[in-house]
């Protein structure tokens, strides 16, 4: 019986780079979703393309061997996949893990082969998988008396993504447009510490610390990336290399990224040289037009890329409470404290709502996740009120 994985996320990185990976390692991908349109079209095509985009031009993949299920409506389905897979990975944003915990809780619980199920979550987020664990283990979802038996059932490890998907094509249909450059980075731990093996993945650079990874993403192409959009939303720039042009934003984004770089090379030894190569790397490829990235795109979901141990904040707390300059990242996150009411992203509309009902320091403590106890939580405050007051 060949390989086979359960992908929850229709969307287009689960399509353009989760699935594409695992279709190009030999596994049959069992996508899952309660969009009904995306599982609807999935089930009555029998490929895709992806189209990589890269300064060298454009290569095209198709993507065969697939099947689709609704969750909402076919959830025994759901399940019984589950307690045959060898792989269960997920795109659907930090925000859904809550929700896809349940049916894969019961499929685990289902399961009877005595070789583990891998457990990947693929999502912008540090953590993710730890975080899908706990909704899984969770005693509603999984009995506190079954957790032992859970445990030697199914194998979790965090991962690092990185791959920018631009705004698609109208007319796209199934078919995605995707940077041809790619990280997928996997924790390696949780499958050997007895001895075990990871699963074989195309593409996927095992580590046994991921951390330094996952934060040298964050704060480096999140970062980079965000602060163009919001800088260049503010500016009126309908693309990211649009943004970039500007001299004064691009200026903004690599002081942005001084102070991240600072925080990544003392606290995780790497060089000042690798990190250098890095960032001038992200610049360039976040500059790349031929990508057509749409600024709103990027700085959607202004809420969560605000958040404590998101891209700005994150590593701005952690250099205040060092006594290093942040006047870069402040002024990063006062451009996404103006990204509001912009069309097709409820959380702007959200964080609008918020500022008006709230004064600056609960609206802090709020959507930053600071209080009066961390030294970044004053010049946030001054921003905020600042933003108010507009």
């Amino acid at each position: 019986m060949g390989l086979k994985a359960i992908h929850f996320g229709g969307g287009n990185i689960g399509r353009g780079f989760v699935a594409e990976k695992l279709h190009m390692t030999g596994y049959e991908v069992v996508f899952v979703d309660v969009m009904d349109s995306i599982i609807e079209k999935l089930q009555s095509t029998k490929s895709y393309t992806v189209t990589e985009i890269g300064g060298e031009g454009e290569k095209v993949n198709t993507i065969t061997n697939y099947r689709a299920i609704n969750s909402k409506t076919h959830e025994a389905d759901v399940i019984k996949e589950i307690a045959s897979a060898d792989l269960v990975t997920c795109a659907v944003g930090p925000n859904i893990l809550k929700f896809i915990a349940p049916v894969i809780a019961k499929g685990i619980d289902q399961r009877t082969s005595s070789t583990p199920l891998a457990v990947i979550a693929c999502e912008n987020a540090i953590g993710a998988t730890d975080t899908l664990a706990g909704h899984i283990k969770d005693p509603r979802n999984t009995p506190q008396e079954k957790h032992e038996e859970h445990d030697s059932k199914v194998r979790y490890a965090n991962s690092a993504i990185d791959r920018i998907v631009p705004q698609q094509d109208a007319d796209a249909g199934l078919n995605v447009k995707i940077e041809s450059f790619f990280e997928w980075v996997v924790e390696s731990t949780p499958f050997t510490k007895n001895g075990g093996k990871h699963p074989e993945i195309e593409g996927v650079k095992w580590v046994e610390d991921l951390v330094p990874y996952i934060e040298r993403k964050l704060f480096t192409v999140n970062t980079a990336h965000a602060a163009a959009a919001y800088y260049g939303h503010n500016r009126h720039k309908q693309f990211i290399h649009n943004a970039l042009e500007d001299h004064e934003i691009k200026k903004i984004v690599h002081e942005a990224l001084a102070e991240t770089s600072h925080l990544i090379i003392k606290k995780h030894g790497i060089t000042n040289q690798e990190q250098k190569h890095y960032v001038n790397k992200i610049i360039k490829r976040i500059s790349n037009p031929h990508l057509e990235d749409v600024v709103e795109r990027v700085g959607r979901a202004p809420l969560r890329k605000l958040s404590r141990k998101e891209r700005f904040v994150g590593p701005a707390t952690e250099l205040a409470e060092r006594g290093d300059n942040v006047d870069a990242l402040l002024g990063c996150i006062e451009m996404a404290f103006l990204f509001q009411n912009v069309e097709g992203d409820e959380e702007s509309a959200e964080l609008a709502k918020i500022l008006k009902a709230h004064d600056a320091k609960s609206v802090v403590e709020k959507v930053c996740g600071l209080t009066e106890k961390d030294k970044l939580f004053p010049h946030v405050v001054k921003i905020v009120e600042k933003v108010q007051k507009a």
